[in-house]
Parts: C-alpha cells; structure tokens; sequence
C-alpha cells in the first residue's frame, strides 16, 4: 500500500490537542485496512519523526435515516456512514508535529 494514502487527515478536536500537549499523542483517520507497521512508517516518513506506539480503534458507519420534503411529499431515504479507522500515534520524547505550518518541530 503506498505510504500517501493510508494517512488520510489529521483529527484536530479540543481532546487530540489536549493530548497532543500532555501525553504526545497525534490522531489521524487512516485507511481502513492500514496495519499498525505501515502507519508507523508512515507518520515517520511524511514528518520526519520517531514513532514510540501506534494504537488503533476501528469504527462501525451507523445507519441513517432522513425525511425530504420535495413538491409537497415526503420522501425517506436510507443509507449508511463510512467505516472507518482511527490511529493514535505516540511520539517518542522530545518530538512534536505541528499541523498548521506543515513542518516538523525537534
């Protein structure tokens, strides 16, 4: 799997960046079957640090239900949400990403 693709976009909540400052610990929504191995090379080569652990989480898409008003009926859809995957990447002391310059901090 080429190493472009399995890191899709980092999650940057109130809780990431918390845990970014206390634990050194960075979320990203990766491919869903991306192992731990290819994710770890992966953050270490797009930014240049060294990774200490990789913990990950797999997510069930719920189903949803919506009413459209359209032309004076109701309509009402199904569908579904992605599955998808959640990495937590532990960096090793000392090292830090930094998401809003696009460049890595030591």
């Amino acid at each position: 799997m080429s190493k472009e693709i399995i890191l899709k976009r980092p999650i940057l909540t109130e809780k990431a960046l918390i845990q970014q400052e206390r634990d050194n610990k960075y979320f990203f929504v990766v491919e869903p079957n991306a192992n731990k191995i290819e994710i770890r090379d992966a953050v270490e080569n797009k930014f240049e640090v060294e990774v200490n652990k990789v913990n990950v989480m797999n997510y069930n898409g719920k189903e949803k239900e919506m009413t459209v008003r359209s032309g004076g009926q109701v309509i009402r859809t199904q569908g579904s949400r992605s599955d998808w995957k959640k990495a937590i990447v532990t960096l090793e002391e000392g090292e830090n990403i930094d998401f809003y310059r696009g460049e890595t901090a030591v």
